[in-house]
């Protein structure tokens, strides 16, 4: 079978391997799309902790149940919850398997889903609803971001919120938050492809290059804060805004992962009774509410999805490092793979 491979830092090739062994426990997996990930970017770019050479990555993927599986049939559509935990740990024990002390990731720690075929741990596998497309299906995992974002934080129906960042989890964030009824879902973008496509979709948007925050958040609500303001875009220039526009007892979340500590207001978090919340990957149960919100908005979500051919992986990985107009990018396997 043929597998998009991290080779070396900056490195990526499509490989002509042996076919995937489906020990017992597993579940064979005809992958059908598998996303890239800012993960799976750091690994490109060599600087992942835990990812070696030569690696299978994707922890982002749907397809169809090959064999393996005591309960789904063949053709069963899926899409994968890819963590793994140790079990033994204090989070584990104590219902908190997704921020395990050893906590890994298939496509990451084991191979994953950049590949004609995936063997995953029956537990592993979630069912796709019929009518829910492969290509919608490949967002779950990071719409089930988004979901665990919003149950960490104290949102309520109602609540006014402000995200920083349109990328796919600022995007999953909105997404969830307008589902869930937030009265207002403003996101705040420099990028001017990303804010364009977040207008499309309905969101409130702010470009923080050319704009006063405050003065445009009041314009778009009727205040120039919020109950809830999210980070998704973990981007040093968001703390000299974040902290002012949350409004006195609001709460700041956490959700996008900083390279490095960067610094915060303290004094702004004690004066103003602020609550800051970290938020972590998402649970197993989240995903089965994310795949609800697919149903619910399949058209919009594939429309921040951009498929490439595998075969192209190189140059993908190349573009998006030296940045694209793509909010999601996703190999597509199958028809448009090149088997010759």
């Amino acid at each position: 079978m043929k597998r998009i491979a991290y080779t070396g830092p900056f490195t990526v090739a499509v490989e002509s391997i042996p076919p995937v062994v489906n020990p017992p426990g597993n579940t064979l997996i005809k992958v059908a799309y598998a996303g890239i990930c800012g993960s799976d970017m750091n690994i490109y770019h060599g600087v992942h902790p835990r990812a070696k050479a030569p690696l299978t990555m994707g922890h982002e993927f749907s397809g169809t149940v090959v064999e393996g599986h005591p309960v789904l049939k063949p053709g069963t559509p899926v899409t994968v919850y890819p963590l793994i935990s140790c079990g033994v740990c204090e989070s584990c024990t104590t219902g908190n398997p997704h921020v395990c002390s050893t906590l890994k990731l298939i496509g990451i720690d084991t191979d994953g889903g950049m590949a004609e075929y995936a063997s995953v741990p029956h537990d592993k596998v979630i069912e796709l609803p019929r009518d829910v497309s492969l290509l919608a299906g490949s967002y779950a995992e990071p719409l089930a971001v988004g979901v665990h974002a919003i149950h960490r934080s104290t949102y309520k129906p109602g609540d006014r919120t402000v995200i920083f960042g349109a990328g796919p989890i600022g995007m999953s964030v909105a997404l969830c938050l307008r589902e869930f009824g937030a009265s207002s879902v403003v996101l705040i973008e420099g990028n001017p492809y990303r804010l364009s496509v977040a207008q499309d979709l309905g969101f409130g948007t702010i470009d923080p290059t050319k704009e006063s925050i405050p003065d445009k958040l009041n314009q778009l609500t009727g205040r120039g804060d919020a109950d809830i303001v999210f980070d998704c875009a973990a981007h040093p220039s968001v703390q000299k805004d974040i902290l002012g526009i949350t409004r006195i007892r609001g709460t700041m979340v956490v959700v996008g992962s900083y390279k490095k500590s960067e610094e915060v207001d303290l004094l702004k978090i004690e004066f103003k009774e602020l609550t800051v919340v970290g938020t972590r990957v998402y649970r197993r149960e989240d995903f089965p509410i994310a795949v609800r919100i697919i149903q619910r908005n399949q058209k919009t979500l594939e429309r921040l999805i951009t498929p490439f051919n595998p075969d192209g992986a190189s140059k993908v990985f190349a573009d998006l490092r030296g940045g694209t107009n793509v909010i999601k990018a996703t190999f597509a396997f199958g028809e448009t793979f090149n088997h010759a």
